[in-house]
């Protein structure tokens, strides 16, 4: 599965994020995935995955 900067990703424990950085394709990739979309500005969660985390890509 080909990973680029901004595809939106869905997460093995079933959480959607857009990838924002690659580290090394195919290894590790920076992601930030929404946390709450509740208020007025919605809350991102940052965190560094690695390939085996991604289940599929949802949008290029």
């Amino acid at each position: 599965m080909e990973i680029k900067l901004y595809d939106e990703v869905l997460l093995k424990d079933k959480r959607k994020g857009t990838i924002v950085e690659i580290y090394e394709i195919g290894k590790a990739y920076e992601i930030d995935i929404l946390v709450d979309d509740t208020g007025e500005f919605p809350e991102y969660e940052t965190e560094t995955i690695y390939y085996k985390d991604i289940e599929c890509v949802i949008k290029n």
